[in-house]
């Protein structure tokens, strides 16, 4: 059966996996999430991931999610534009999460951005979810 949502699935399996402490989750792959994942590692919310083959033309992404001092470093990560509802922004009204503190990864012609990377690149787009 097809996924509607495969990134709203994706978040809430690392949301729900920091909510119950586990070190790594696991989530089918995909370059899109690859893409959204890069933008978590580079930005410090999760430790790394990696891409294993469960079997033939099948694999699966391991998320090991990151932790200070025993709590989450990822305290909200929320599903901005859905399936049902695209939300765009241009440069000049792209989203400040928690005014600076948090993130907002946005699908970009140059690629999927934080939004900082965004406004260096000087480019909008598709605001796909907020991490703080």
């Amino acid at each position: 059966m097809s996924m509607s949502d495969p990134l709203g699935d994706m978040l809430t399996r690392i949301r729900n996996g920091q909510n119950a402490r586990k070190n790594v989750v696991s989530s089918p792959s995909s370059r899109f999430r690859t893409n959204v994942l890069e933008v978590l590692k580079r930005e410090g919310y999760i430790r790394n991931y990696s891409s294993v083959d469960v079997r033939p033309g099948i694999k699966e992404l391991k998320i090991e999610l990151k932790y200070h001092e025993g709590e989450p470093v990822i305290s909200e990560i929320k599903r901005v534009s859905r399936p049902g509802r695209r939300v765009y922004h241009g440069l000049r009204d792209l989203p400040r999460v928690y005014n600076g503190l948090g993130i907002a990864i946005l699908s970009t012609p140059r690629g999927v951005l934080s939004d900082n990377e965004a406004r260096t690149a000087k480019v909008g787009g598709e605001v796909l979810c907020h991490v703080f």
